[in-house]
């Protein structure tokens, strides 16, 4: 904001002015080797032919092939969508969903606002999935030690191999379907030695054992973020990554919602961070705190001595941050919340013991009904691979796991599964435990099934098929009810089951398949079990002490996850919200570390803890613990197919605890660029993009942070927007426009898979990003902040200030597309009209006139405009799910394939807007607020983007913006007076005004005593 100190950066190059960004500043495309180009200055040298030529390929549109219908489905009318509703459930991750179907073809998910528990958001893998059902590398049938084998011949040998087996394990990621269980439980029945093994690759399990011996219940509570007042995270992504981050997104974003106005809501939770790596969670926290992973019990002890006022076993541990915690925990007495994202269960417990001191339980945290995503037990899963290392495993099957590959003791296990005789998979494809498995049975995916979850205790949904089996595969519960030698329909068995279990009270199967949820009622009498954990034995359990060594952490991101949808393209091309890398993992680590081990960007480095090894680019990640090494988990797949194969497998160094000590680091080579977006374009020095303050401030007025330009005129300063060339535009009947919240905004990256599916977006690639050539339409830009004197100076002394002020900045997401602006500066420039304005407001695109002068995209001052510089569709230098007709599939007819030498941008989903008024002139009405909603407000999980009619005084823009104007409303860029149709609304930090200036909980005065003092002590020493 322009009223402070406060300098905004997007990456290390850019704060401390590398030569290859200031030398890349004022360049649209920031690499020179960009290869078969033609440079603006070579444009008039070719106008005799080539703007001839390029017209004609623009318009040379892709060949579709379409066959007709012999008979019409009578529920399908040609270009009418039709919606099933279903629902997402992978392992323990779940959501409730709409699937949007084009001629029976599956072409977009979208959220079910009927659900209780998810609400109609959906998270970026949940959108990703849809792409999983036309992968073309999946298996066709099942198979046999890698020969195709007859589902007749499959059945039999395995029901042999079954009935010789004298100890027969099902092993399975956590099962939230009821129904399914109940087919676990009559397999079991049919052969008395089996028994199942359930782990999860993100396990909580350390929590589950905590929670056994703390209250008798080894469950997941239920968690109430938008209860607390006060919230504290150690070391857990909440809202990235951990149990059920969309449902827990939606609780944090409504206690940091704000209304301005003279009767609007002033208050807002606060949030405390402390973490090893920077997170999803930590970016968005008010306080932020660094601390090492060994450092994480020693924390909550400390912070358990400070609230009950004992000293259950001793802690070393000390910081402003944690005493000012304490004095804010204390306050917020029973609308408090700690949690941890350990798997130790003496770290659990301990935490357990500071909720129940805190009064959490049966106000911010709840037993009356559990969160069912994570069952999973390493403690069963480690007795397992032993069992199947001294060879007494006789038969497994593999349910929804690939254990080889995501268990920590997964290479052993693979070493050993030749010893079992009978060996299944029920996976699509030959993956790292399937390939060592006898045979694999595939089952299809969840958007050809039936099946039914039960999230949270008492919630249900169902899942019904989308589209008919694409490949000869037949569903789990169908094998298993067929092994069991039961009936194999898995459909009237979940029917029946539904009615006679979760029905029994009069519910319709009817009603429910069509709203996708049903809810039981909850006893309205519950008394939350009391503590009774052993605080002084967790105490000295959980004593950990740092190694020799770097401490290595093993993460999970919100892309990849655990590796299980590793072949995704969408989600390998994501960028990571706080790295924005793509398409890799990386060693993440500190400047500091990264300076003490002669380390920088573009250097490769060896990561070795003994015996093992990985090779990987490094990364220098503000807000990086020093001595502390992060890799993300869920990349280093060697089965998982063309685009699954990347990165390195990191799991291998760590145990349950998904972190150790003794990790060493040396280079290996350099010159290395990895595929991150983050500087790909830059702030140009404006200073005004992102706009800020602190909550005090704010009370004190409503438009604390705000930027108000004004230019100066013979008349003396005027706003922007009060001069003007522009005759402007007219809108007559609507307006279309956005609000975007900046302070329930977490940067989860769902509104851009939603938009690259909705609007067909291309994958370009790791080549391609690296040329800063990615195609997605809107970004999320994420800024770091710092209000430290950072400017580049000749002197050495200064270079420790700028450490300091890069060690822990505060962070800024701030999702960006095209603002869709009155006085647009493309629409001026472009020689053929391609980009014109609408009478409603929007920015328009008419491919077919476009030839490709990126004109616009220079004059764009928001740099949001994507230039298509392949034809990307049927094309094998980008063999990705356009370039095979099955992934082709996934395309939305609504929506026009884009072929080579234009530029594309979003359009505000301009087909859901024409179809939405399309459907209020046939009933003869206005289109009413809500039922028009663009891809990226339908799917995100916060709320924090809200579309409509700005002429519709009914609407949610309207009456949020009457009442924001005046308030924490703004446009980027305003003095530039193009008057975009989207606003922002400022971000609120809790947080006290001092400790804004700087990061961490130091004031700016103090950091400036530290630089001189490290200035003065480099004089001192010569």
């Amino acid at each position: 904001m322009e009223n402070t100190t406060k300098r905004y950066w997007k990456g290390i190059e850019e704060y401390r002015n590398d030569l290859e960004i200031v030398k890349n500043a004022d360049r649209e495309f920031n690499l020179d080797d960009l290869e078969g180009g033609t440079h603006r200055r070579d444009f008039l040298k070719m106008l005799g032919f080539g703007v001839a030529a390029v017209s004609l390929a623009s318009c040379d549109a892709p060949v579709r092939k379409t066959i007709p219908y012999l008979k019409k489905p009578e529920s399908i009318e040609p270009g009418i969508p039709n919606y099933f509703a279903s629902s997402y459930v992978d392992g323990g991750d779940y959501c409730s969903i709409l699937v949007k179907t084009h001629e029976g073809r599956p072409i977009k998910i979208e959220g079910n606002k009927l659900s209780p528990v998810s609400q109609g958001g959906v998270g970026a893998r949940v959108h990703a999935s849809l792409l999983g059902l036309y992968d073309i590398e999946k298996l066709k049938g099942p198979q046999k030690k890698g020969e195709d084998i007859k589902w007749e011949s499959l059945d039999s040998e395995v029901k042999q191999g079954l009935s010789s087996a004298s100890n027969i394990k099902l092993v399975s990621s956590t099962v939230i379907s009821p129904s399914t269980k109940k087919v676990i439980g009559e397999f079991l029945a049919k052969y008395p030695s089996a028994s199942q093994v359930v782990y999860d690759a993100s396990s909580v399990s350390g929590l589950l054992e905590a929670n056994a011996a703390s209250f008798g219940k080894a469950v997941v509570p239920e968690y109430a973020f938008d209860k607390a007042s006060v919230i504290v995270g150690v070391n857990c992504d909440f809202l990235g990554t951990w149990v059920a981050p969309e449902q827990f997104s939606k609780q944090w974003a409504a206690g940091r919602k704000l209304v301005s106005g003279k009767n609007g809501k002033h208050d807002m939770s606060r949030h405390y961070q402390f973490e090893t790596g920077l997170t999803l969670t930590g970016a968005n926290a008010d306080y932020r705190g660094l601390m090492k992973p060994s450092e994480e019990a020693a924390l909550l002890l400390a912070l358990y001595n400070k609230l009950s006022g004992t000293s259950a076993g001793s802690s070393s541990y000390s910081s402003e941050l944690l005493d000012k915690a304490v004095k804010d925990l204390k306050a917020a007495q029973g609308a408090a919340l700690v949690v941890s994202g350990s798997n130790d269960a003496a770290v659990q417990t301990i935490v357990n013991a500071i909720n129940s001191t805190l009064g959490s339980y049966g106000n911010t945290i709840s037993f009356k009904r559990s969160l069912n995503y994570r069952q999973g037990s390493d403690a069963d899963m480690e007795a397992f691979v032993s069992e199947v290392k001294a060879g007494k495993v006789d038969a497994v099957i593999f349910l929804n796991a690939n254990p080889v590959y995501d268990f920590y003791m997964g290479t052993q296990l693979g070493e050993a599964l030749s010893k079992v005789k009978t060996s299944v998979s029920f996976a699509d494809r030959a993956d790292e435990t399937a390939s060592l498995c006898g045979y694999i049975a595939p089952a299809p995916h969840f958007l050809e099934s039936w099946g039914d979850a039960e999230p949270l205790t008492g919630s249900y949904s169902l899942m019904q098929p989308a589209i008919s089996l694409i490949y000869n595969t037949r569903q789990a519960e169908s094998s298993l009810l067929t092994w069991a030698g039961l009936d194999a329909d898995y459909y009237k068995y979940l029917k029946s089951n539904w009615k006679s279990n979760i029905l029994s009270n009069g519910g319709s199967w009817i009603q429910a398949l069509h709203d996708g949820v049903f809810e039981l009622p909850v006893a309205e009498s519950f008394t939350e079990p009391t503590f009774a954990g052993d605080v002084a034995s967790a105490a000295s359990q959980s004593k950990s002490k740092a190694g020799e060594g770097l401490e290595i952490s093993v993460f999970e991101n919100i892309s990849v996850g655990t590796g299980r949808h590793a072949n995704n393209p969408w989600l390998q091309e994501l960028p990571d919200p706080i790295s924005k890398v793509t398409w890799e993992n990386t060693l993440a680590i500190s400047q500091k570390t990264a300076n003490e081990l002669g380390l920088e960007k573009g250097d490769w480095a060896k990561l070795s803890n003994g015996s093992y090894e990985i090779e990987l680019p490094i990364l220098i990640q503000p807000g990086q613990a020093h001595g502390t090494v992060s890799v993300a988990m869920g990349y280093g797949r060697t089965a998982a197919g063309k685009s699954g194969n990347v990165g390195v497998k990191a799991l291998p160094f760590v145990g349950k605890l998904k972190w150790t000590t003794g990790g060493k680091l040396e280079k290996t080579q350099s010159g290395y660029t990895l595929a991150q977006t983050q500087t790909h374009e830059t702030v140009m020095g404006r200073r005004a993009v992102v706009q800020e303050s602190v909550l005090s401030e704010y009370v004190k007025n409503n438009k604390a942070g705000r930027f108000e330009p004004m230019v100066e005129t013979s008349e003396g300063a005027v706003k922007p927007y009060s001069i003007t060339l522009w005759n402007g535009h007219e809108k007559q009947n609507h307006s279309w426009g956005m609000v975007i919240d900046l302070n329930t905004c977490t940067g989860c990256a769902a509104c851009l898979i939603s938009c690259q599916a909705e609007n067909n977006v291309p994958v370009v690639g790791k080549k391609e990003v690296v040329r800063a050539r990615e195609m997605h339409w809107i970004r999320l830009d994420r800024y770091y902040s710092t209000d430290a004197d950072t400017d580049y100076k000749i002197d050495p002394g200064y270079i420790k200030e700028m450490e300091i002020a890069s060690e822990n900045p505060e962070v800024v997401i701030q999702p960006m597309m095209c603002q869709h602006c009155s006085n647009a500066t493309c629409e001026t420039v472009c020689p053929v009209l391609a980009t014109t304005h609408s009478s409603e407001g929007l920015n328009q695109m008419t491919y077919n006139r476009c030839v490709g002068t990126r004109y616009c995209a220079n004059n764009c001052p928001y740099k949001v405009r994507r230039f298509n510089w392949w034809k990307y569709y049927e094309n094998d230098q980008f063999d990705y799910n356009l370039n095979n007709e099955l992934g082709r599939m996934v395309l939305n007819p609504d929506v026009t394939v884009r072929s080579r030498g234009v530029i594309e941008k979003c359009s505000m989903c301009v087909q859901r807007i024409q179809a939405g008024k399309l459907v209020a002139k046939k009933e003869k009405r206005r289109p009413v607020d809500g039922e028009i909603q663009t891809a990226c407000s339908q799917s995100c999980p916060t709320g924090s983007i809200v579309f409509g009619d700005m002429l519709d005084p009914n609407s949610e823009i309207s009456k949020t913006l009457e009442i924001e104007k005046e308030g924490r409303a703004f446009h980027v860029l305003e003095e530039l007076n193009v008057r975009p149709q989207v606003s922002y609304l400022t971000k609120i930090r809790n947080k006290d005004i001092d400790d804004s200036k700087a990061p961490g909980i130091h004031s700016a005065e103090a950091h400036h005593e530290a630089a001189e003092e490290a200035h003065a002590e480099e004089e001192h020493h010569g």
